[in-house]
């Protein structure tokens, strides 16, 4: 079943990508409506809308899927239900490709709750408190944003279509659409995981490494994104393009902050994740929605490997996640360290990797537009926290002493884990140049001062400098102050987990133990079920002992009856 997803889904892959490429070059854009059902007035209808946009995104989440499905076959082998796990996971690209393919906010709806719905049957797969508990807090961070999408959807009844492409011409009705845009922004906050919903994204690496390596690439988090950037007209039209640009900021200053005070691997990627979708939701708040998508696809490539290259290192460790008991991983396993590397440097931005051709054309754009210096300062010193947590990381990892196990050998270098990580190291070379030769259609001019032009390399190179400091320190808390709550307030994203779990849960919580304590076990059980259990129990076994064969019951009895008899007699 492993390699027969893993042909289809690359096959399909090719096929939409050249098509993508003849789309682009024509720009030509298709649109299908199918007339599915018609009952009296009522029609109901799937609407596709097929531009290179569309054809190129689900070209990367068919490739990077099938390269996660030929992974997880080695990395789930002893999984009794490898199946099930293929089959989620089919399921979960199927879901993406319906909301990537539709400009229906009905269909959207579909294929939006079908990420959610899957994505918690995936983070819970492994079954114990721990993914449960990472499982509701997903699923319900992303109810918010399914509830504002049903919102929207019925307040669109008044325009006669849900066809959000049809809004442009209902200009005249401002206050009425910008309700549709609000509500579609909160729903892309959800599922992007923006402040104040991004407690959900470290907590869902719960689910298995190569679900893992889907989720935070190009499926689940980048739905919002997506969203966005297809209702990009309406968000300049009212307005609403400095809120987004403010959230994404602060997104990325605090997951680049939190990602430098984490020890759990898993958990300091799915930063860097919450960090780049920050970037990208700066970015269409800058109004660069092209180059928006552009940074969507090449962080795809670079952060699936990334997942892929951690996933080897935990199953070679023992399932360890601690980077404290990692280190010298590149003596160990080769291979994988340089695609480790490889992804790492296009995470930073290294000079012509993919994440280069994109994060830097983003920065330099953006110092050429006019935002204030707050956002200035938060875009490039969450820049740098970027290079700072990635070296910080591969210093840990790979190139300080050994620490696990002592005669323990990490020989676990296959060809089911090297295969997909190779071809995804390519991409990740070439696929930003590639990518960038085809949707930017003419070179961008970028008209800066040295000292601005050498700015991002320059924050760049400071970050290295933290992250290598960073990686020396023994314990974080002594330069800052002897007490350990600043770092325990950066390294807890903000306390937003306890925000989102403790303060919201915890009074229902609270009065729903009391009410079971005092209703359901306390005077309704005296009177209701249980009390009427044990009075029949009682009667059942009282009249048991009666009729046991005890001969003065029956004496007693029958001179009572006798009694009773001779009082009827004397009386009547």
């Amino acid at each position: 079943m492993c390699k027969l997803s893993f042909f289809v889904l690359g096959i399909l892959s090719l096929i939409l990508f050249i098509s993508g490429l003849s789309f682009c070059v024509s720009d030509y854009v298709l649109f299908l409506d199918w007339n599915i059902v018609t009952l009296n007035s009522c029609c109901v209808t799937m609407s596709m809308l097929l531009d290179y946009k569309c054809m190129l995104f689900m070209s990367f989440v068919l490739f990077i899927s099938s390269l996660v499905i030929y992974y997880s076959e080695m990395y789930m082998m002893g999984d009794q239900n490898l199946s099930r796990f293929i089959i989620l996971v089919l399921l979960f690209v199927l879901s993406m490709m319906f909301l990537i393919v539709s400009p229906n906010l009905i269909s959207i709806l579909l294929g939006w709750d079908g990420l959610g719905l899957v994505s918690y049957c995936l983070v819970i797969y492994y079954q114990n408190v721990k993914s449960y508990n990472a499982g509701m807090l997903t699923a319900l961070s992303n109810r918010v944003g399914d509830v504002s999408l049903l919102i929207s959807i019925a307040w669109m009844l008044n325009y006669g279509s849900w066809n959000f492409i049809y809004i442009d011409n209902l200009m005249l009705m401002v206050d009425e659409v910008s309700i549709v845009v609000v509500l579609v922004i909160l729903a892309a906050m959800t599922k992007s995981a923006q402040i104040p919903f991004s407690s959900w994204l470290p907590a869902a690496m719960a689910a298995p490494t190569p679900v893992s390596a889907l989720v935070h690439s190009s499926t689940l988090v980048t739905a919002g994104v997506y969203l966005l950037i297809r209702f990009g007209f309406l968000i300049e039209m009212y307005n609403m393009s400095e809120f987004i640009l403010f959230i994404g900021c602060l997104t990325m200053f605090m997951s680049g902050l939190g990602a430098n005070f984490e020890f759990d691997l898993k958990k300091i990627i799915a930063l860097s994740t919450l960090s780049q979708l920050g970037l990208m939701m700066s970015t269409i708040g800058l109004g660069f929605y092209d180059l928006a998508f552009f940074h969507l696809l090449t962080h795809a490539l670079f952060k699936a490997l990334l997942f892929m290259c951690a996933g080897v290192m935990i199953h070679g460790l023992n399932d360890l996640q601690d980077i404290r008991g990692m280190g010298g991983i590149i003596n160990q396993m080769p291979l994988t360290s340089v695609c480790f590397s490889v992804s790492n440097l296009s995470l930073c931005g290294m000079p012509f990797l993919s994440g280069f051709y994109s994060k830097d054309l983003i920065l330099e754009l953006s110092l050429m537009t006019n935002f204030n210096l707050l956002i200035f300062v938060m875009f490039f010193v969450s820049t740098g926290l970027t290079v700072c947590y990635t070296l910080r990381l591969v210093y840990y990892v790979m190139v300080g002493d050994f620490n696990f196990k002592s005669l323990h050998c990490l020989g676990d270098e296959n060809y089911g884990f090297i295969g997909p990580m190779f071809m995804l190291t390519l991409m990740s070379v070439i696929g930003g140049s590639m990518v960038s030769w085809i949707m930017l259609e003419s070179p961008e001019m970028v008209c800066l001062s040295v000292f601005m032009k050498m700015l991002t390399l320059l924050v760049s190179v400071i970050g290295g400098w933290l992250g290598y400091e960073l990686s020396l320190m023994v314990s974080y808390g002594s330069f800052i102050t002897n007490k350990q709550y600043l770092v325990g307030f950066l390294g807890s994203m903000w306390f937003m987990p306890f925000m989102s779990t403790y303060m919201l849960n915890s009074k229902f919580l609270y009065m729903g133990f009391h009410m079971t304590r005092v209703v359901d076990f306390g005077w309704s059980e005296e009177f209701g079920g249980q009390g009427l259990f044990e009075f029949l129990i009682n009667q059942s076994f009282t009249n048991h002992d009666y009729q046991y064969s005890f001969f003065k019951y029956y004496l007693v009895s029958f001179m009572f009856w006798i009694f009773l008899f001779l009082m009827y007699l004397l009386f009547v």
